[in-house]
């Protein structure tokens, strides 16, 4: 990508995070305050020794991440439509035959029920965490986002930079009604953020993968389990290095639910049900998926395995 490497390197490797072979700091971090949990594996795939390779480049094919361009998190609640709702094929049959069971209801979730999940247990996003220190050096806001485009060379036309600005403006944007939200750009800024809110007694989940597969369907198996009613969750975001958009909203459960896929795949999943619609957009894509108004009845969504969820015990 061509980044500016004079300055993040030198903030890497002098005294702001101590000796690049030094030990993971995030890492002691989230042992000091969880002593008795385990970090999710979806955490610890973000964590790397310090060097250049903690910098993805956003590819000149990237799509707006779907968790934040059609899924309920975050600002589409309130302006998601259908703009790009011609690519996919949401009148072949019932919203669990369609394209992809991207949004179901509650009832849904027993075992028995087959649902098509599209690249569910793969991982598109690979950028990695920066040590807080330095991610706080980082310019991150819209009104530096041309030293953000100077930092990691990139231009200001490209379709990267479009996806970074947007998930920029999408931090900063208030929240909607019921809505607790927050980005964090280091791992103990998460934790930090996260325990302000549901103290340090809680379960931290994500979805967890028996390995990657190709297969998109998937059967619910025996031992679902409902988990919390309060919660926050973490979507992680396509950016340079490791940045997750972080909401709580009223009115919602999550569930443990065992997956098995058609080619014997065994997947630990976490879903959300939003009990509460009634501020989504009527445009918003799950309504249409789903041929309902919100408000009427609780929607559902599977969590991607990127995605981390904090439930209070």
């Amino acid at each position: 990508m061509g980044f500016h490497f004079g300055f993040i390197v030198a903030l890497l490797c002098l005294g702001v995070v101590g000796s690049c072979h030094a030990s993971m700091p995030a890492e002691l971090y989230w042992k000091s305050v969880f002593p008795n949990t385990p970090m999710p594996k979806s955490l610890q795939d973000l964590l790397r020794p310090v060097n250049k390779n903690n910098f993805v480049k956003l590819k000149n094919d990237i799509e707006p991440d779907p968790n934040i361009k059609w899924g309920p998190p975050s600002a589409e609640f309130e302006s998601a439509d259908l703009e790009d709702a011609g690519n996919h094929d949401w009148k072949s049959g019932s919203h669990l035959t369609s394209s992809a069971s991207l949004f179901f209801f509650e009832s849904d979730l027993h075992p028995g029920r087959v649902m098509k999940l599209l690249e569910f247990t793969r991982t598109e996003n690979e950028a990695t965490f920066l040590p807080r220190a330095v991610a706080d050096s980082m310019p991150f806001s819209s009104n530096k986002f041309s030293d953000i485009l100077k930092l990691f060379s990139m231009g200001p036309k490209s379709v990267g930079s479009k996806v970074m600005k947007e998930n920029i403006e999408n931090c900063e944007r208030e929240s909607v009604r019921g809505e607790d939200k927050y980005c964090a750009t280091s791992l103990e800024s998460l934790i930090d953020l996260s325990v302000s809110r549901l103290g340090k007694k809680m379960h931290i989940l994500s979805t967890e993968v028996e390995k990657e597969t190709k297969v998109e369907k998937f059967t619910i198996g025996k031992g679902m389990k409902k988990i919390g009613e309060k919660e926050i969750v973490c979507h992680k975001l396509k950016y340079p290095y490791a940045v997750f958009l972080c909401h709580s909203l009223d009115k919602t459960d999550v569930y443990k639910v065992p997956l098995i896929g058609s080619d014997g795949t065994k997947v630990k999943a976490i879903a959300v049900c939003h009990k509460d619609t009634s501020t989504w957009s009527p445009r918003h894509w799950a309504f249409q998926v789903l041929k309902v108004k919100p408000g009427s009845v609780p929607i559902c969504h599977f969590l991607a395995k990127e995605t981390i969820v904090w439930v209070p015990n």
